[in-house]
Formats: structure tokens, sequence, C-alpha cells
């Protein structure tokens, strides 16, 4: 049986991709910006040394830092211009898009339509310039009072050029993913993200091969890591296209001297609404105590603190638990952001449509609720299985390199999208080659 990707796979050839000239070009302009990133990703920060901080970042690279350098794509462990890479936009993005849930003003402005959006992409932006002084003066700050002289020249000239620095590469970033999403293919932001995970795998690859030719791991284990990778991918890619689609009918309605027919569409409820934010949320903040005592030395000194701190390290049950945890209630907790059954219930209604046996109203909203709230279950034990398995194998020797986690569901999400787009794209080139073709004026 023949599913529908593999359908709109097959009905694309590469007669007509040759054909879709602006589908080429915006394909070209999203690689030739993802290169100038990525050259970026090598401009060092000026006062760094970067042998002494690439040493520093080994040390420290069981915390947050090395999750955000996997996010960066190495930037921050050689400190370049890149080294906060879009974390700061991502985060102002998320809070905006709370306060629209929470705050009337936010929500009024989120109605709105173009006009509202533009307002908040704008607030955004002053969140995303804010963050990154932020976040590059405390790293400065760290860098000064870190052991090892990663610092040339220490003090306010060196914390200054480096607030300016990377707060003028985040705005860049931030400038040329917005550049991606208008003039290129897909997301630009969640691009490079992308790319910045991506470039890393290629390491990742060499160093599991140089294993096997030290003998250190086995052929057949090898192979037996290269089938839990796909069998990994495999469900990825079959949750997060996964959808419960409730059937929505509109009854025939009598606009002036016309009468419209009957329709029925279908309104989709993924199992992951939530994306990629819970394990986000979550990392950052069990790790972010641990990127603090690695940086004060608490763990050497001994200590209540000391014994929390270690048994909040990777691969100890109680790591596992709170992990597990808190990605099942951020799950829960941006999925209600994310979609409200009673507001989509209310549009329904208004437009008349129904849904097949419920009354429309708090009745639909309530059935949404309900629908909704069994698929988050299934989503947030999905996104908690994905992210402890690496957690599981890697405590128990069995890999030694990270599988699975944020890192992969950025991956398939991403490809998910871009290729979604490019299809939605070779279709638009075909419709309009029809409409030109039967003499029709219009695009």
């Amino acid at each position: 049986m023949a599913t529908p990707n593999s359908a709109i796979a097959s009905s694309i050839n590469m007669s007509a991709f040759s054909k879709a000239t602006e589908l080429k070009s915006r394909i070209w302009f999203t690689v030739l910006a993802l290169i100038v990133y990525r050259i970026g990703t090598f401009i060092p920060v000026p006062g760094i040394d970067p042998v002494t901080m690439a040493n520093l970042f080994n040390q420290h690279s069981g915390g947050i830092l090395g999750m955000f350098d996997m996010f960066s794509g190495g930037a921050l462990k050689r400190m370049t211009i890149f080294a906060l890479s879009v974390m700061p936009y991502i985060t102002a993005s998320i809070i905006v898009q709370l306060l629209s849930a929470i705050l009337p003003s936010f929500e009024a402005l989120k109605k709105e339509g173009e006009q509202g959006r533009m307002k908040l992409n704008q607030y955004s932006r002053y969140l995303t310039v804010l963050f990154a002084v932020v976040q590059s003066y405390a790293l400065s700050i760290g860098l000064e009072n870190s052991m090892g002289n990663a610092v040339v020249l220490p003090g306010n000239y060196f914390r200054i050029s480096t607030m300016v620095t990377l707060t003028g590469g985040t705005v860049f970033l931030m400038w040329l993913g917005e550049q991606i999403t208008a003039r290129g293919i897909g997301n630009g932001t969640s691009l490079i993200i992308y790319s910045g995970i991506v470039a890393n795998l290629p390491q990742a690859v060499a160093r599991t091969l140089d294993l096997g030719r030290t003998g250190e791991l086995s052929t057949w284990f090898i192979l037996l890591i290269i089938v839990l990778i796909f069998g990994v991918l495999a469900t990825c890619v079959f949750c997060e296209t996964a959808q419960r689609r409730i059937l929505i009918q509109y009854p025939k309605r009598q606009v002036g001297n016309r009468q419209s027919e009957a329709t029925s569409n279908y309104m989709p409820l993924k199992i992951n609404t939530s994306g990629v934010i819970p394990p986000i949320f979550a990392s950052s903040l069990l790790l972010f105590p641990l990127t603090a005592a690695s940086f004060t030395n608490i763990s050497q000194k001994g200590g209540w603190l000391a014994d929390i701190i270690s048994m909040l390290g990777h691969g100890k049950p109680l790591f596992m638990v709170l992990y597990a945890s808190l990605i099942i209630f951020f799950a829960f907790f941006y999925t209600a952001v994310v979609f409200n059954p009673q507001e989509n219930a209310d549009n329904l209604k208004k437009y008349g449509g129904f849904v097949p046996g419920i009354r429309p109203g708090k009745n639909t909203a309530d059935y949404f609720d309900y629908v909704l709230t069994r698929l988050t279950v299934l989503g947030a034990l999905y996104l908690a299985t994905i992210c402890l398995l690496p957690e599981f194998l890697m405590s128990r020797g069995a890999i030694p390199f990270y599988l699975g986690g944020t890192s992969l569901l950025i991956v398939v999400s991403v490809t998910i999208d871009t290729y979604s787009r490019v299809v939605s794209h070779m279709y638009a080139h075909q419709y309009e080659g029809l409409i030109k073709k039967s003499k029709l004026r219009g695009s």
C-alpha cells in the first residue's frame, strides 16, 4: 500500500525540477547563506587563546555548554563570533509566544493578523538583543574567572569587545535566518541550527570508525549501532509525521444568489504538538547546575551540594527521573500554549463547521481537549524515550557518543519540514504551468 509521501515523491521527477527556476534559486540562496554561517563559526573572538579555550571547554563539556556548542556547530568551543548562535533569538521567541497566551495585550496582538505578528516579531528582536548582551557579558566574566588563562588581556576592553562581537554575531544570524525564510527554502532559524548539528556528524562517524580500527569496538557492535541509529530515525520520522485527523463538516451556505455545496475537511492533530521545546527546556534546567558547579568547583569542596551535583550527572538515576519528568511536564504545558481547544472550537462555530456527532461550542472544545490529551500522553512518552535512550546507553558504556535526544529530533523535524516545502514549491510550479497552458492570466 503506497503512503502519501511515496506518492508525492513519485510525482516529482528531475525534468520538473530542472524547470522550476524559482525553486532552484531559493535552494542556492539557502546553501550560500549556510556557507556564510559556517565560515563565521571559524572566525575567533579577539583576545582568546584558542588552545587554552579548547582545553577549558573539554573540562566543562558535560554541562549546558556542551548542549549549546552542539546547537552552534562547534562555534562556542572555538569561541568565535557566532558562539551564541541563534539561541537568544529562540529563547526570546518562545517567551513572546508564551506571553501571547498569558497576557491579554499580547493575545490581542496575536489576533490582529499580519500587523500584530509583525509587532510580536519586533518584540522578539528587542528581547534577542537583550539576551545576547546579558549572555555575552556573563560568558566574558566566566572566561576571565576560569582557570587556565583563556583570556589574553582580561579587563573592561575584553568584556566590551566580547559583548559587541557576540551580540553582533547573534543579530546577524537572526537577520540571516529571516532572509533564508523569506528568500530561501525552509525555516531559516531551524536550518541554521540544523547545519550546526549536521556539521558535527562526520567527526562522530570518524571517532566511531577509529574505535573500530583500534579494536575498542568490534565490527558487529558497530553494525549494531548503525541498525540502532536507523531504528531511532524511523521511530522519529513516524512519530513526527503521525496525525490524528478529526473530520470537520461544513453545511450548505447561501451567499447572495449562490449556494455553496456542503464540504468536509480534516483538522490534523500531531502526536508531538510541542516539537523539540520540552527537551531543550528540560536539558537547560538540569544542565545549568552542573555548569555552575564546574565553574565554582563545588564538587571538589564536598558537602551536601556536591552530593546533589554528583547525583545530577549524566546517566544517574536522579538525573534521568528529573529529565523525563520535566520533558513530560513541558510537553503538556507547551501543547496547551500552542493549541487552545476553546479558541479552535469557537472559530469552527463561527464559520459554520462542526464535528459529526458533537455539538458546537463547549462540547466541541471538550472533545478537542480529550483527543489532544490522549495524543500528548503518547507524544510525551515518545520524547522521554528518545531523550533517555542515549543517557541510558552512555551510562552503561554501550556507546561512546551521543545518539538521539534533542539533536536527532531537530534533524528529523527540519528535514521533514524542508522536504514538504520543496514539494509545495514543485506543485506550485506545476500548477502555474497548467495555468499558462490554459491561457489563464494569474499566478
